[in-house]
């Protein structure tokens, strides 16, 4: 039994204002795991009191960029030594699968890099030529934190989330509070433990796990500078209202709906292989799976049949199992909200290829849902419309390219998508036309170094890089 009794704020491990201790569930067999504080009002009160002291003493904020940049880079290191114990908690409460969460480490690692590269090459401060050059003035251009940062993240990739926040925040001089879902308060609570091995001044960082409530307390709290938020478009709406009511900052990572393109000349073995990753990573809890899959109407019962054998040669179980490749969901009502779509495809006329709503068998102690796959699907249908977060796909047919770009681009949402084709460039032009922030060709991965979010309905704002790390600063403009 793991137990985090208190809470971390500003640096320190502080009694909660409320001693009751939240259990942590195991997705697999709903047995109790863990137990963890969860903050209050009246903690966010003391980790924004925390955060505003430590920014206006400014001893982080005043460190020179490269100081920053050591303090998280042994941060980094400090993760990577830990990765196998940071897998096994995330599958521990969220049941992703063993696979996932250990593929998932090196990531982090990419990702933590391509900050700080972006931070020891980052414009902190420079002077510009000036357009008129019998100007006197000469003008210096300065890119400081924003303040303290609300950083709230959900639970299907907490590590990922987290450190897409917390490392560029930091790297910029804010004092950040991370709020995290109740549901990951075992693997926050470690990384807790991690950021108060590194020297990080008193105040700078809390971690708090915390209801919906207790959130949006957070990001209306007045003494919060900047929100940066990824989860449901829902509750992004509702930020951004909130946002713009008090002039803060904020950047938005939301949901998706994404599709992926096979074009006629794809490698269909490949193109349907790469669905196993690009549309059933995580469970299918994923924003960015590519979970409507667009198929030539010339090959289109090859790419059922080839979904199909994929999806019942995946192994559903125990996220601890080295063969399981999809897990339970987060939580009994996920399960069921997913299950409820399936019978949502089936109402509304769409073949049911593989799966159904029925718990696999041997299973029903868990939050476990069948994957399930779905042909003669249209675009307009509420499983091809609206995110499901689980492993359910939908095989849309299209006559030809300019039909298929329009079917992907006929979303709220903006988030991710991919192109498969034999021809590269080709799928460049492709991919250049769907309306997303991030687009993979042919099963690549998502860099770090370019920016992601979303467009539409996915978000505002991006994270990674240099562009992410940017938006954790102002710019001051001084003229001499």
């Amino acid at each position: 039994m793991i137990t985090y009794g208190r809470l971390f704020i500003g640096g320190t491990w502080v009694e909660p204002n409320n001693p009751e201790l939240l259990d942590i569930s195991s997705p697999h067999d709903r047995s109790v795991t863990g137990r963890a504080a969860q903050a209050q009002p009246a903690d966010i009160d003391r980790a924004v009191a925390a955060a505003r002291a430590s920014f206006e003493a400014g001893e982080w904020r005043l460190t020179p960029p490269a100081g920053r940049i050591a303090t998280l880079r042994r941060f980094n290191a400090l993760r990577e030594e830990n990765a196998e114990k940071i897998a096994h908690l995330i599958s521990l409460e969220n049941g992703s699968a063993g696979w996932f969460t250990r593929a998932g480490q090196p990531g982090l690692t990419r990702q933590a890099n391509a900050y700080l590269k972006a931070a020891e090459e980052f414009p902190w401060e420079e002077t510009l030529v000036p357009s008129d050059p019998a100007s006197p003035v000469r003008s210096v251009v300065r890119r400081e934190a924003v303040g303290v940062v609300a950083a709230v993240i959900p639970w299907n990739s907490p590590f990922s989330s987290a450190t897409s926040k917390i490392i560029p925040a930091l790297l910029a001089g804010n004092s950040v509070i991370l709020k995290v879902s109740p549901e990951n308060s075992l693997s926050m609570g470690f990384l807790a433990e991690l950021l108060e091995q590194v020297g990080l001044p008193d105040g700078v960082v809390s971690v708090l796990p915390a209801d919906r409530e207790t959130s949006e307390y957070l990001v209306s709290h007045p003494d919060v500078d900047k929100i940066a938020f990824t989860g449901s478009t829902r509750a992004g709406r509702r930020i951004a209202a909130i946002a713009g009511e008090q002039l803060k900052r904020v950047s938005l990572e939301l949901g998706g709906k994404s599709a992926a393109i096979i074009l006629p000349d794809a490698d269909m073995d490949r193109a349907v292989a790469g669905v196993k990753f690009g549309s059933l990573l995580n469970n299918g809890e994923s924003c960015i799976a590519q979970t409507r899959i667009l198929a030539p109407r010339s090959r289109y019962e090859e790419v059922v049949a080839g979904l199909k054998e994929l999806v019942e040669s995946l192994k559903v179980g125990d996220p601890n199992d080295p063969d399981t490749f999809i897990g339970p969901m987060i939580r009994p009502d996920q399960q069921e909200r997913v299950r409820d779509y399936i019978q949502i495809g089936i109402d509304e006329g769409a073949r049911l290829v593989t799966g159904g709503p029925h718990v696999p068998e041997g299973l029903e102690k868990g939050n476990y849902v069948t994957p399930t796959v779905f042909a003669d699907v249209d675009n307009s249908m509420r499983i091809a419309q609206e995110e499901i977060f689980g492993p359910v796909l939908v095989v849309i047919a299209y006559d030809d390219e300019d039909e298929a770009v329009r079917i992907a681009n006929d979303s709220e949402y903006g988030l991710s998508g991919g192109v498969w084709s034999a021809d590269e460039a080709h799928a460049l032009e492709v991919a250049r036309r769907v309306r997303t922030g991030t687009v993979t060709v042919n099963g690549a991965s998502i860099a770090f170094d370019g920016p992601f979010g979303g467009f539409k309905a996915s978000g505002i704002g991006r994270e990674y890089g240099a562009v992410g790390l940017g938006t954790y600063t102002e710019y001051k403009t001084i003229t001499v």
